[in-house]
This record gives C-alpha cells, structure tokens and sequence, in this order.
C-alpha cells in the first residue's frame, strides 16, 4: 500500500509539472523550419523573424533549411510536426501548388496560419554583362532559339518557374522555351548565373537587391501590377506589354493540432513583431571603423532591405490561401502547363543509382578478399556475422551523416567522405582509396547536378 500511495503521488506530481509547463510556454527552443536554401528571401526573412520571436518569447528559436522535393521536404516537416507549439514553418507559395502537382497531399488544410509578412512578385535578372538591354531583348532572343537559353531561381515547378512558365505561355510561346535548372533557391541561381552557367534568374527584387546595387546583375523586369516597393526604377511586365502578374508570400504556420491556446500566443507574439513593437541590437561599422549599436524594428529590417511589408492576420491570411489555392489549382491543371511540373527524371534516380554502385563496388571487394584470403573452416560461420553487422551499422551511420551534415559541408565532400570510409572498411589501399574518393565525388556531382539537373548542395566551397 505503501508503494501505491508513492507512485499516485509521483504520477500526480508529474501532471502538476505537465500543467505547468503547458502554462509557461514557451519553455524550451522552438525551430522554424524554412523549406528553402540559406542565403534567399525566405532564408533571410526566417532568420530576422527568428531573432524577434526570440526576444519576444525569450527562448531560442533556430531556424533550420530543410531543402529539397520542391519545398515538399521543409514544409512537410514543419507542419506535419507534433503541434507543440514548438516547430514552427515559413511556409511559401508552394504550398498552394505542390499537392496540384501530384507531388504531396499536404495543403493549407494541414495547417494552421498565424501570420503572413511578406509578398513580394517574381522578377527577370540578367547579368551585367548581358546582350539584352530590356524584356523585349530577351524575347527576341527565346524566340528565335527555343530551348537554347538557361534560367533558373527555385525548384522545377516552383513559383518562379511557374513565373517565368506564365509568362512564356502568355507571349505564345512553350513552356519550355527557356530550359530551367532545378536549384534549392534563389541564392545558389543567383551564384550560378554570376558565373556564367545561367542566362537568367527569376526570383524577387529583394532576393538580388545586393547584387543589383553592386551592378552585377540587371533585372528586366518585374511582374507586378506596379513598379515593387523600393524599387522604383525597374519596369514592370506591363510597361513592355504584357499583362502577366505572379508573386510569392511567406507567413508563419504551425500544424493544425496545435492547441488553441499556443496559437493565439504565437498569433500575439508575431503581430508585435510585424507591427514593430519588438526591438533587437543591430551592430554597424561607421566609415571611421567605429562599431555602433542601435535599435531595430522587424518593419525596419524589411524596407531596409526592400521588402514588401504586406501581412495578413490569422483570418485573413487563411482567406488569402484559400483563394490562391483556388487560382494556382486552375492553372497548374491547365495543359499547357503539364510541362512545367513534370520532371526529366525521376526523383529516385538519384538514391537508385548511388546504391547500384555502392553494390557493385562492395562486392567487387568483398569478392576480392574472399578470393584472396579464404577463411578456414572453422571461422566461415562466425566471421561473415560480425562483418555483416558491422558493415550494416556503418551503412547507417553514412546514411545519418549525409542527412546531417550535407547541407552544410556541400555533396562533393560529405560524399568524398563516404565514400572512403567505405573503401578503408573493405580495407582497400589508402592511395587507391584517396584516390577514388578525390575523382569519383566530383564525377558523381557533375553527373548528376549538371547532366540529370539533379539538386545537390554546395556547402562551404560552394561545390
């Protein structure tokens, strides 16, 4: 009896911290899961948003990449999250568009929507140094040779390519009139296009607004209705004729079984960030070399870096996706359109062919150690068993490694990495393992990456 009163007493205690914690949130980080690569407007957007969020709710919140599928990878994992309160998504256009093109069947119903903060509309970039001085330069130049030119910005069958799709269908020509180059965002296309491996870049005004200061690229145009906040000096689609308008939002979301109570505490905490009633440190260098520090408001952040500033409440936010679920649902089904979200290849060639030669080299070596050093009789039974289960863990710990770390480090290395660790367990050479790793990792990120137009991170060397 003595133990049953102990363990009610325990068990009460545990629901008494349960109520607790569930009163004090936020009590622990929160992640905001942004669906595109580091360095675009949605990265850079996320990351303020992060930072305000944090002096407002006084956790840490961190702002994680989870790139690829098109935005289905970011936004899958923040919103199909346990609805804790503490994952958080800067949910994209996409999300209107990904499940009418057979590649989810998340939507906005499988979210809640607490704020939008920004919209702003795709536009054409050129490099500095380009042959086209304006809209019409370039579709002269599309026009006489279809399929010769290279854009890029986003996924295929992103927002931006749809931008640029649009536009193409609206001036009768084919989709794919322009061949688009699959990326992770607007940053590495931007990177690309600088070194000379695009001809053109549709993204936001704000995405290429350092590089259009510096001079280093030349937007064409913008498609909006009128000339983008902050940017009054480039023409719209319209100004050349065409009447083709088509821009992006970001707001925070969080899954549609977080608990009212949460919501309307991040419903609170994001509209005092929005409407500029939250202030961080921002330090700056003055020309003497001086360091400074002052105040900066989220609304600050935004036109500073020319943002358009728009945001939508809690209703009106989930209005706003209804309707463009309802517009990007009849166009995306259109069939002039059908080309724009079909890919080359399809997404499992990548994995499928990476483990063929995985097998392949595994038992060539294996079949070369077995041929080479026979094992007595009395060891074959035991032997294979340890072996076999230490290659399976190794396996799976490349396996986590390349999920952890390959954002970050970029493929060539993580891979190079993999790759000889896997030549040193089947004890290979080490010259000959160096050597394989140094030559097949850039072979297999040229293969895919510039062939197949597969996806891969860059990392840190920008490889």
């Amino acid at each position: 009896m003595r133990f049953l009163h102990l363990f009610i007493g325990m068990c009460a205690g545990l629901g008494l911290v349960g109520c607790q914690q569930q009163e004090q949130y936020p009590n622990r980080p929160i992640t905001l899961v942004c669906p595109w690569a580091a360095g675009g407007g949605t990265d850079r957007v996320s990351r303020q948003m992060a930072a305000y969020l944090e002096r407002e709710l006084q956790v840490p919140v961190n702002v994680i990449n989870a790139t690829g599928g098109k935005g289905v990878t970011g936004h899958s994992r923040g919103l199909l999250a346990r609805g804790d309160g503490y994952t958080l998504t800067m949910a994209t256009l996409e999300l209107n568009m990904m499940h009418w093109s057979g590649l989810t069947q998340l939507s906005y119903d499988d979210c809640i929507p607490i704020m939008s903060v920004n919209e702003d509309y795709a536009a054409l970039f050129v490099a500095a140094d380009a042959p086209w001085e304006t809209l019409a330069d370039l579709e002269s130049a599309i026009r006489s040779d279809p399929g010769s030119l290279k854009g890029s910005g986003t996924a295929s069958g992103g927002a931006w390519h749809l931008a640029l799709a649009g536009w193409l269908m609206q001036q009768s020509l084919p989709v794919d009139a322009v061949t688009w180059i699959s990326s992770t965002g607007a940053g590495p296309s931007l990177q690309e296009l600088m070194s000379g491996g695009l001809d053109m870049v549709c993204c936001s005004l704000p995405e290429a607004k350092h590089l259009l200061q510096a001079g280093e690229v030349r937007c064409l145009g913008v498609m909006a209705p009128k000339r983008a906040f902050g940017f009054d000096d480039v023409p719209t689609f319209a100004e050349f004729g065409s009447d083709w308008t088509l821009g992006g939002w970001r707001g925070v979301a969080v899954p549609r079984d977080t608990p009212p109570e949460i919501v309307d505490r991040l419903v609170a905490a994001v509209d005092r960030v929005v409407s500029g009633k939250v202030t961080i440190e921002v330090r700056e260098t003055t020309s003497d070399g001086q360091g400074t520090v002052r105040q900066q408001t989220f609304p600050q952040f935004m036109a500073s870096e020319s943002f358009d500033p728009t945001a939508r409440g809690p209703d009106e936010f989930k209005s706003f996706l209804i309707d463009s679920d309802q517009k990007f649902g009849e166009l995306l089904t259109h069939e002039a359109m059908q080309a724009v979200n079909s890919d080359r290849y399809h997404p499992l060639i990548f994995p499928g062919v990476i483990g063929l030669l995985a097998g392949i080299v595994g038992g060539v070596l294996v079949w070369q150690r077995t041929s080479a050093n026979p094992l007595p009789p009395e060891s074959r039974e035991t032997a294979p068993t340890h072996a076999g289960r230490w290659n399976f863990l190794l396996v799976i710990a490349s396996i986590v490694f390349y999920v952890v770390v390959v954002e970050q480090v970029g493929f060539i290395i993580t891979a190079g990495v993999i790759l000889l660790v896997m030549l040193w367990r089947f004890r290979a050479r080490p010259l000959v393992a160096i050597a394989c790793a140094i030559v097949l990792s850039p072979l297999l990120f040229y293969g895919f990456a510039h062939l197949l137009r597969v996806p891969l991170p860059h990392g840190w060397l920008g490889w």
